[in-house]
């Protein structure tokens, strides 16, 4: 399992992106005018100079292409210091770092009709072989609260233990397959007890809701733009699906823009111009952090007959940073 250096982690991908200049592009360009009327003489000049001025434009092209990926590319290590992580390498069967998680219990629907009871239990909740297990079991259980469900699974929350406002958010995560099968890392305002829901902002960094085992979604949800109204894009695997291997979800978010990435892959990018006509952006103020494999809800549905349990969720690792 990959760790982090002391202080500062790998360059993560970033795009704090400049304009693009093009003065290389039409210094090329002039210069091969000026050739071609100096050789524009002979027939062998013309061919020649067409030829090179041709070679010369796409070079020039591909340097403008390379100006442009590399405004697109990360800042450096000196740029990012890694804030808060976890990278669960606890006991085998042990319950998450209590410092820095708290496990969430019950089975009253979490505001999406889901069908699952969430757990304190090493069945539901562990770390295991440096991840952390997070397990959905098809299983009859009544909750001390006295509400009985068909499914138990187990839901993670870093709020009054860790929030912060902007910076870069990612999790290693190899999810799970299924129909109704729904793993989320995503992130809630830290005035959520006060503002409530969706004024207090939400941030989903990675939901994948169990009708594709390729397809992502990354998602805002905010007064005016939530559930089903949400600002939402999705990112789909060319191949295999993401049951198959981790895969690094992430958002890089400050002052007006939020960013979603997959594998290092930009492909999402939501700015207040995004919302709805008199929509207000929410997402200026710390956010804490939230993790879960829920069965069933208002987004995926019933699992079907062709869906397996138990399914796991494994997490290799959840890192924060902030610009420094």
């Amino acid at each position: 399992m990959a760790k982090p250096a002391a202080g500062y982690l790998r360059p993560p991908i970033s795009n704090y992106v400049e304009n693009l200049q093009g003065s290389r592009l039409t210094a090329g360009l002039v210069a091969s005018r000026k050739r071609i009327w100096i050789f524009w003489g002979t027939a062998v000049a013309r061919r020649f100079t067409v030829f090179a001025t041709f070679a010369l434009f796409l070079l020039c092209f591909e340097t403008v292409r390379g100006q442009e990926a590399a405004s697109t590319t990360s800042a450096t290590n000196s740029d990012w210091v890694l804030t808060w992580h976890d990278e669960f390498d606890g006991p085998d069967g042990s319950l998450p770092d209590a410092r820095k998680w708290l496990v969430q219990s019950g089975g009253n629907g979490w505001g999406n009709n889901e069908l699952e009871y969430y757990t304190s239990r090493p069945q539901n909740v562990r770390q295991e072989d440096g991840h952390l297990v997070i397990e959905a079991i098809a299983e009859k259980f009544t909750g001390p609260d006295g509400i009985q469900r068909d499914y138990t699974s187990g839901r993670l929350s870093t709020k009054g233990l860790f929030s912060q406002k902007y910076g870069r958010f990612e999790a290693r995560i190899q999810n799970p397959p299924g129909h109704g099968i729904w793993s989320a890392f995503w992130m809630l305002g830290d005035d959520f007890s006060t503002a409530g829901w969706p004024a207090c902002g939400e941030i989903d960094v990675m939901e994948e809701f169990g009708f594709s085992d390729a397809k992502v979604h990354g998602t805002l949800h905010g007064p005016g733009y939530s559930s089903r109204d949400s600002l939402t894009s999705s990112f789909r695997l060319t191949t295999g699906s993401f049951s198959d291997s981790f895969h690094i979800f992430a958002v890089e978010w400050g002052p007006a823009f939020v960013r979603f990435y997959v594998d290092g892959d930009l492909y999402s990018s939501r700015t207040p111009s995004d919302l709805p006509p008199g929509a207000r952006w929410v997402f200026d103020h710390p956010f804490f952090l939230m993790m879960n494999l829920a069965v069933g809800g208002d987004m995926p549905s019933k699992p079907d007959q062709s869906t397996v349990f138990p399914q796991r969720m494994l997490v290799d690792y959840v890192r924060v940073y902030a610009l420094r």
